[in-house]
């Protein structure tokens, strides 16, 4: 038997141990994840708040992440400061700002000038205790007792029935907003999907993991003619419409989940007309 130099073995060892760690470092995090809005649900028993085209953002008291599990490279004068508790939130600027927000937030190296706007709008505690009441009644505090300008809370309120909802939905959109959110009063927070947390939104969406780039023809020649794409399902199709010129230009690379929306599924269960709206996580 081989008997290997201490120094050796132990950095066998390390290197052995790297792949889960790694592994460990990029797993997603437990978040709640919301299903569509229906009829059957009764509004008043629910909080509701704008749903935001942000980038949604985990913080587990060290470290924050997209909620593919992969580290944000954050200026360390954004991170440092916030409380050593997890919060589940939005990087966020304005309405319309998405890709403006997108192209900062995924940088490996941060450009401490251009997160100046950024701000993290909070709307959970994962694994925290209580009722989503309880629990937006501590992140106010929580964000209160942090004093910091980019760390806020998501406006919560309340309405007494569905006429109301619909107001509030149409001034949401009316003003260039992607529709509501709505959070169970009652819920404890668990992990997955259930009616806990409802989107109300102008269009159905969805999402899907890029498996190729179509080229473009005509005036698009040289650029990318449209996304193939997977969903959960298994099911493939194409989505040609929704890019601009710079997404045509340098097209979301193949593995990364995007986030399209469609009018209905067809009679074989295909989103019909699709339309990218962004890229939700890398590979």
């Amino acid at each position: 038997m081989i008997r290997l130099p201490a120094w050796l073995r132990l950095v066998l060892c390390a290197v052995l141990s790297m792949p889960a760690a790694l592994a460990a470092l990029a797993a997603p995090p437990a978040l709640m994840h919301a299903q569509r809005h229906h009829d059957g649900i009764d509004p008043a028993a629910y909080w509701v708040s704008e749903k935001l085209d942000g980038v949604r953002a985990v913080w587990d008291g060290r470290v924050l992440r997209f909620r593919s599990g992969r580290p944000i490279a954050a200026p360390v004068w954004f991170t440092g400061p916030l409380p050593e508790l997890p919060l589940d939130g939005e990087l966020w600027i304005a309405r319309g700002r998405f890709d403006v927000l997108s192209g900062i937030v995924r940088r490996d190296v941060p450009a401490d000038a251009d997160w100046q706007p950024v701000r993290y709008l909070l709307f959970d505690q994962p694994g925290a205790p209580g009722d989503f009441s309880q629990r937006f009644a501590r992140l106010t505090r929580i964000v209160a007792d942090a004093g910091l300008p980019w760390l806020q809370v998501v406006p919560q309120r309340r309405v007494t029935d569905r006429a109301e909802l619909a107001a509030l939905f149409d001034e949401v959109v009316a003003g260039g907003g992607e529709g509501l959110m709505l959070h169970r009063a009652d819920a404890l927070w668990s992990a997955g999907r259930s009616d806990a947390l409802l989107k109300l939104t102008p269009f159905l969406d969805a999402e899907a993991t890029v498996t190729g780039h179509v080229p473009g023809k005509g005036r698009h020649r040289g650029r990318l003619g449209a996304l193939e794409v997977m969903d959960a399902e298994g099911r493939r199709f194409r989505i040609g419409s929704g890019f601009s010129d710079a997404a045509r230009a340098a097209p979301p690379a193949i593995g990364a989940r995007v986030t399209y929306r469609y009018r209905e599924l067809t009679a074989r269960g295909m989103p019909r007309f699709p339309v990218f709206l962004r890229v939700r996580d890398l590979p």
